[in-house]
């Protein structure tokens, strides 16, 4: 009967740590959601135009796509407490996928030729106004 016990509070031990994790994937998620409205509404006030959100193709995800005259931002998002760590968290592999799908956007417009692109990063620290950073990789 002892071990019984035993292993029904190891099993709801498990259940509470993916509780927990669940719960902080969600937190996670919604913070990034939040950044996202406040990068697209700062850009916005910048004078760009919101192409795409969330755009996603088999090569990889662009957080915005904006558009300023001819020239598309591929725009990857990030909350985060200051700018260095929002720069630090955009890895290699995630420029890669950020660039890949972000050609993939073009290559569906009708005017792709006479559009110039970059990709950009903004960072929204807690509590502050989204930095937007031009050409950031």
């Amino acid at each position: 009967p002892v071990a019984g016990n035993e292993s029904r509070k190891m099993s709801s031990k498990r259940y509470n740590a993916s509780n927990i994790a669940q719960k902080r994937r969600k937190n996670a998620e919604r913070r990034g959601h939040q950044a996202e409205w406040m990068a697209g509404l700062a850009l916005m006030l910048k004078g760009y135009r919101i192409q795409a959100r969330r755009y996603r193709c088999r090569f990889g995800e662009v957080d915005l796509i904006v558009r300023k005259g001819d020239t598309v931002a591929f725009v990857e998002v990030k909350a985060r407490n200051d700018l260095a760590a929002g720069v630090d968290a955009v890895t290699a592999t995630a420029q890669r996928r950020i660039l890949a799908a972000g050609q993939d956007w073009i290559s569906k417009q009708s005017d792709a030729a006479n559009l110039s692109w970059r990709t950009d990063l903004v960072v929204v620290p807690p509590w502050s106004w989204p930095i937007h950073i031009e050409g950031a990789f």
